[in-house]
């Protein structure tokens, strides 16, 4: 099956504006716009702008910090867990001999 076939239409607002996207998870989606739309709001309250191009873009440096905080955590899980999986194949080995 066609996978945009599958994709529904869903209306959301964010910073009060709407938007009409289509997404596979209109569920997902409402509660995406939804945290962007809140993080918009909060940002343009703290930072006393109101101009909507400069909250989202503020949201966006906000945002891929996050990410970037979120690509340091798992490149430092996956590193741990090489290590543990490394000396556990030498205890294994040792276990074995």
């Amino acid at each position: 099956m066609d996978p945009a076939a599958e994709r529904k239409t869903v209306r959301v607002t964010i910073f009060n504006q709407a938007y009409t996207l289509a997404a596979a998870s209109a569920e997902e989606l409402e509660s995406l716009a939804h945290s962007v739309d809140d993080l918009m709001h909060d940002i343009a309250q703290r930072s006393g702008v109101s101009d909507p191009s400069r909250v989202a873009v503020l949201t966006a440096l906000h945002l891929a910090d996050r990410l970037r905080g979120s690509e340091d955590e798992l490149a430092s899980l996956k590193k741990h867990v090489d290590h543990k999986s490394r000396e556990f194949a030498l205890l294994l080995d040792k276990a074995i001999e």
